[in-house]
């Protein structure tokens, strides 16, 4: 998040206003669905000024996680294609791996409407996007934008939820061993009187 990149009204008001193509199912392997991603992210990649990079991966099986990550896929090629990021001249690779793992990521916690409608999501979305791109909204500071970005965060939130509740067992397996234990040396005692 080292880099300016566009406003985050600019982008937020970009999703806002979404063509209701980059929100259609997208087409699996089998045939299922109408948008061919692979083609999406091509037409992205190429737009950034690259081109020859595998994208058939990118076409989703026919699970539904597979299909919701490839609908994350779609909305972020909306948004990356932003004409102040193509500006940005962003390296293929790191528009490859935001589309795919980034996208499995987000995908993880919501769907591509969710991402689009809410506005919450729609700023995590954003602000999630520009720190894989190693940018950061124009108008805020790099201590601004990746303590707003962890706020919102629906993936970080999950993850301190989780290792609250691995934490709280822990503590439940503490208590119940030395219950055990102590339930045992107290039998002990009893039975040498």
């Amino acid at each position: 998040m080292n880099q300016e990149g566009p406003t985050l009204e600019r982008l937020l008001r970009r999703l806002i206003e979404t063509p209701a193509d980059f929100l259609a199912d997208p087409q699996t392997i089998s045939g299922r669905g109408i948008i061919h991603v692979p083609a999406v992210v091509s037409d992205l990649l190429e737009l950034h000024g690259s081109s020859g990079m595998d994208v058939g991966p990118l076409a989703p099986e026919d699970s539904t996680a597979a299909r919701r990550s490839a609908g994350v896929s779609l909305l972020l090629c909306w948004l990356l294609a932003d004409p102040e990021l193509v500006s940005q001249c962003i390296p293929a690779k790191e528009l490859h791996t935001l589309l795919t793992a980034g996208a499995s990521e987000l995908a993880s916690q919501n769907t591509a409407a969710k991402y689009c409608d809410d506005s919450e999501r729609r700023e995590e979305m954003v602000r999630f996007a520009l720190a894989r791109l190693n940018l950061r909204p124009s108008d805020e500071t790099l201590t601004q934008a990746q303590d707003r970005l962890t706020t919102l965060s629906s993936i970080e939130r999950n993850r301190v939820l989780a290792a609250s509740r691995a934490a709280e067992q822990r503590t439940r397996d503490i208590r119940e061993a030395l219950a055990r234990k102590a339930a045992q040396e107290s039998a002990d005692k009893y039975t040498r009187e």
